[in-house]
């Protein structure tokens, strides 16, 4: 690996580590454990790919990329290795929300999990304070249909939250 690579990879690291981990604990619902893992596994794919980025886009909006596929892969990897049913998914999650011991951070990941993948990605990106243009040119969608995903997202997780509480 070239030493600008190296120094590019860097700063990648340093300022998308909270990044990239917020967005693994979104998909991972909560798991910081599982989302420690999965940011390492985030960072070695950009290692690996660091060479191919041609700089068309934004590091950030790349570093964006990688780690929502790898979060991706990651749970269809796992979706492959498990055969729970729904039903036992749904009541091993009810009974880790009624636990008394959950801080509200881990209440609010475990609702995100429970969004679709796309409205899962959008609700990270603005817990993570992305601003609606960056969000529609990782989505590929306009900013005004953003602004509306994102009012529809908060309603179905205000309704998923209080029908938990």
């Amino acid at each position: 690996m070239s030493k600008k690579n190296q120094q590019l990879f860097e700063t990648i690291y340093q300022q998308s580590y909270p990044m990239v981990l917020q967005i693994c604990m979104g998909f991972m619902k909560g798991d910081k454990d599982l989302a420690n893992d999965l940011s390492q596994e985030v960072f070695i794919n950009i290692w690996n790919a660091i060479g191919n980025f041609k700089g068309k886009s934004t590091p950030k909006t790349w570093v964006y990329r990688i780690t929502v596929n790898t979060c991706l892969q990651y749970i269809r990897k796992e979706k492959k290795k498990t055969n729970l049913s729904v039903e036992k998914i749904e009541y091993a999650l009810v009974q880790e929300n009624h636990n008394p011991e959950n801080n509200p951070q881990q209440e609010l990941y475990a609702a995100i999990g429970k969004l679709e993948k796309l409205d899962r990605l959008i609700i990270m990106m603005v817990l993570e304070r992305q601003d609606y243009d960056t969000i529609s040119n990782i989505i590929g969608i306009q900013p005004t249909n953003v602004r509306v995903k994102i009012h529809r997202i908060k309603k179905r997780l205000k309704k998923i939250m209080e029908h938990e509480s």
